[in-house]
């Protein structure tokens, strides 16, 4: 990237940071008035903003105005959860304000105001970034997000209309369970994933570069040293690999669940490999996300439920009713075939839909 490029980057940047911290500082005055903040509001006082600070007004319109519906879709995500009462822990906080030296670029650029010409990103306002493309794209960008990661790195991330690709059938069906000892357990065996522990292995060195910074950790308005934004950069470096690591590992495994099976039930905890993602439905695959509760306690076979769920020291299952005994998390798996509609590999029959209410003593 030109060292123009860049700086009209990061004084594109600068401008939509106003905007946005602008945007939390009216939120949180109409807050205390008890008054409404929307994003069409919002998108109004844009205008009267870069009317009043020219230097507001001579970068694009279009990324400040997707940084508001940024903005709003934040804010509206916490008001959410505060009326669904989601646990403080779980729950999206407000917008808050973004911090010039801790707040990484992000930009979002939509219809017109890119094009992609030669090989090469033309940005609005005469920014022209040259691409270093992953893959061809598929088809015509709708919009690009521009952005920078923690290693100081710049990425451009495309929207393009999703496009099918069917995978040939296979007449089988497969039961996921997500757990801890092994990420997913699966109906079948070839298909578990275990715990890559990438983290694991690498865990050392980043323990001593924390240490250093600690040591080197600059004093309220002291400014860092060389050796703390060293340190600082070679653990994000760490970091970054730990999480593509990790990334790989679940992609390829999701692909392969879906190369193999044409029906997947899933438990519902909206893992962001696969549940999440749009493979399934790319590949012409049936998703089915099963609730999760009981699926510890539930026989797979009979349908039978305990009173009490076991420990988690417990990894065996065992049913009073019919005498099913395996692996805990097979057992769950099996019960997401079921629930879903489908039959396990390999039986030709399952049992019949109980109601939930049922238990065994």
């Amino acid at each position: 990237m030109s060292a123009s490029a860049l700086k009209a980057l990061h004084q594109e940047w600068d401008r939509c940071r106003w905007v946005w911290n602008e945007c939390v500082a009216t939120s949180r005055k109409a807050h205390r008035a008890g008054e409404q903040c929307g994003p069409a509001g919002l998108d109004r006082m844009l205008t009267g903003w870069r009317k009043k600070h020219e230097w507001l007004g001579n970068g694009a319109s279009v990324p400040q105005q997707q940084i508001i519906r940024d903005f709003g879709r934040a804010r509206a995500k916490s008001l959410m959860d505060i009326k669904n009462r989601v646990p403080v822990r779980k729950r999206a906080g407000m917008p808050r304000f973004k911090h010039k030296g801790r707040s990484r670029p992000s930009l979002n650029f939509t219809g017109s105001s890119f094009r992609v010409h030669d090989g090469r990103l033309r940005l609005v306002g005469g920014i022209t970034l040259r691409v270093v493309w992953s893959r061809p794209l598929p088809a015509e960008p709708t919009s690009v997000r521009v952005y920078q990661d923690s290693l100081g790195h710049w990425y451009a991330s495309f929207v393009v209309p999703a496009q099918t690709e069917p995978l040939p059938e296979t007449g089988t069906a497969i039961g996921v369970d997500w757990g801890v000892r092994e990420l997913a357990t699966t109906t079948s065996d070839e298909h578990d994933l275990p715990h890559p522990e990438h983290g694991k292995r690498a865990e050392q060195r980043p323990a001593q570069l924390q240490r250093a910074m600690a040591r080197r950790r600059p004093r309220p308005g002291q400014s860092s040293s060389h050796g703390y934004l060293n340190a600082r950069l070679q653990t994000a470096k760490i970091y970054k690999k730990i999480a593509r690591q990790r990334q790989d590992t679940a992609r390829k495994w999701a692909k392969r669940v879906v190369r193999d099976f044409d029906r997947l039930a899933v438990e519902d905890i909206r893992p962001k490999f696969l549940a999440k993602s749009t493979m399934a439905r790319k590949h012409c695959r049936e998703l089915h996300l099963v609730h999760a509760a009981y699926t510890t306690t539930e026989c797979a076979q009979c349908g039978a439920r305990t009173k009490h769920a076991p420990p988690l020291s417990e990894r065996t299952y065992h049913c009073m009713n019919c005498g099913l005994s395996m692996p805990r998390d097979k057992n769950s798996a099996l019960v997401m075939l079921v629930r879903a509609g489908f039959h396990p590999v390999g039986v030709e029959s399952g049992r019949p839909e109980r109601p939930q209410a049922v238990q065994a003593a």
